[in-house]
């Protein structure tokens, strides 16, 4: 039980107690991203950014939400971030994870085709065609990538193995990240309390947009399979 004069406020995700030196939480759930950002602040932040744009699918839209109701007095006694930080070190977070995905993809896309393209009916052919599709239509592809959840945390790898500019790479790239999770940490900034109900429409988003892609993904795959045969 809290000590006498401290302040509980609850959510379904956790229990937060206040009015000592530092801000508990009890886990209802799995609040591993939560707990994260409440005991690290603004690294947790910047580490969690990072993974979410390195192909790892940390749940961006929970991190940021619930970062943006911390600069607000609706969690606890007082604000624990300022909303500008927030955007900022979420940019440029996921800016160097993508930078991160995208050297990766570049220096080894075609090492991986020498190595395993047979498996994964992978040519170079097929590298230089998509460096030709990303040439034309890659600009929109990483701009637009970077704001859908799932995809996001991907496309800077397809991108990279194409050989994308650099330089434009990274201008659309923060330009993204920027409007995602200003979006995200204004909208939970905005719900106070009620966070949790921002960031659950978007993980109810997400469940489509998996299910888009995994079927793309077969598709393009039977697709190539097929035409490798012949």
């Amino acid at each position: 039980m809290p000590n006498e004069g401290t302040n509980v406020i609850s959510h379904p995700y956790a229990v937060f107690t206040t009015g000592g030196p530092h801000l508990r939480v009890r886990s209802d759930k799995n609040v591993v991203v939560q707990s994260f950002i409440t005991h690290y602040g603004y690294l947790a932040l910047f580490v969690l950014s990072v993974l979410s744009s390195a192909c790892i699918p940390i749940p961006s839209e929970v991190a940021y939400g619930f970062a943006g109701a911390l600069c607000t007095t609706a969690l606890t006694e007082h604000a624990r971030f300022s909303l500008w930080a927030v955007i900022v070190v979420g940019t440029v977070g996921s800016l160097v994870g993508a930078v991160i995905a995208y050297e990766v993809g570049r220096s080894a896309g075609r090492t991986i085709v020498d190595r395993w393209g047979k498996w994964l009916l992978l040519s170079h052919k097929d590298l230089d065609r998509a460096e030709v599709w990303f040439e034309r239509y890659g600009s929109a592809s990483v701009l637009i990538g970077r704001v859908i959840p799932v995809v996001r945390s991907f496309i800077s790898l397809p991108a990279g193995v194409a050989e994308m500019n650099r330089a434009r790479f990274a201008v659309l790239t923060t330009i993204g990240s920027a409007v995602w999770v200003a979006l995200l940490a204004g909208l939970g900034y905005a719900a106070g309390s009620n966070w949790k109900h921002v960031s659950g429409d978007f993980r109810a988003a997400e469940y489509p947009i998996v299910a888009i892609v995994v079927l793309g993904l077969a598709y393009g795959f039977w697709h190539r399979w097929r035409t490798v045969r012949r």
